[in-house]
């Protein structure tokens, strides 16, 4: 009988605390978002259990853990842990999660959730949350920080309530060169109708690609869209979001060491207007 994957095997070996190794954990760069990933979501945001990813934020205790965040059909009764917080930031596309873990000191007392699509991928970052938390256990460093695997383009509202996300990340994502895979872009007008809808009043997105096509679409369809506005430059210049954004990707490391440029947009979520 042949013995488990030696990439799985290595993955296995790590002794609890101990940082994962990438190199165990890699995998395609590219997922068709519009494949069937067998993921599990939950029919809505209210059975979706973010204790088990939060557990220094759950208010109170007693209720019983919900296996892979949403309820199965013999816990329709059950319902998830009160959460002292929301979820306020979403990193979609986190990769292996440098703005998340750079994020998270500097935004302590905020609930940081990146969302990837690749099992492995999801599986490093959720690691190495774990072992960060229990490097810091004395400060309470990187309780605030999670991943889960999804798809944002099928399900980003089954995660997310009304007008409840602040900033949403949308960093190096997949250019799709080709005009047949624009389909497959993660900014879009019915995708940012979406975007709209999680995000409160004043929310903003952040973009970074250094792809000019990708940043141009980017701009032309957030601009387009009635529910946003592009942010003056001036007016987030030396933000710490956007500084992160720029230095601790993965990705944005990658374009530093080969002189590639780097294209930022912001976008503030508009008020929406009064019902006639």
């Amino acid at each position: 009988m042949p013995g488990p994957p030696k990439k799985r095997q290595k993955r296995d070996e790590k002794q609890d605390g101990d940082m994962p190794q990438k190199k165990y954990y890699r995998q395609r760069a590219h997922a068709n978002p519009f494949s069937d990933h067998d993921l599990t979501y939950p029919e809505s945001p209210d059975v979706m259990d973010w204790g088990q990813h939060y557990p220094a934020f759950i208010e109170q205790s007693g209720s019983a853990s919900i296996e892979n965040g949403s309820r199965s059909e013999d816990q329709d009764d059950v319902s998830p842990p009160k959460m002292s917080k929301q979820i306020e930031v979403a990193d979609i596309g986190c990769g292996f999660g440098g703005l998340l873990f750079a994020l998270a000191p500097k935004l302590p007392d905020t609930l940081i959730l990146g969302l990837e699509i690749r099992t492995s991928v999801t599986e490093f970052v959720q690691e190495k949350a774990k072992a960060l938390r229990s490097q810091n256990a004395a400060t309470g460093l990187y309780n605030n920080i999670s991943c889960i695997r999804a798809n944002a383009m099928k399900f980003l509202p089954n995660f997310f309530h009304k007008a409840q996300l602040s900033k949403i990340f949308l960093c190096f994502p997949d250019p799709h060169f080709k005009a047949r895979k624009h389909k497959q872009r993660i900014v879009s007008t019915s995708l940012n109708s979406e975007y709209a809808f999680v995000m409160k009043p004043g929310g903003r997105v952040y973009t970074i690609t250094d792809v000019e096509d990708l940043h141009l679409w980017m701009v032309e369809h957030f601009e387009a869209h009635p529910s946003f506005e592009r942010v003056k430059d001036d007016e987030v210049e030396g933000e710490v979001c956007v500084e992160v954004m720029k230095t601790e990707t993965e990705e944005g490391k990658k374009v530093e060491r080969n002189g590639g440029t780097k294209y930022v947009a912001i976008f503030r979520r508009l008020e929406d207007p009064p019902w006639p």
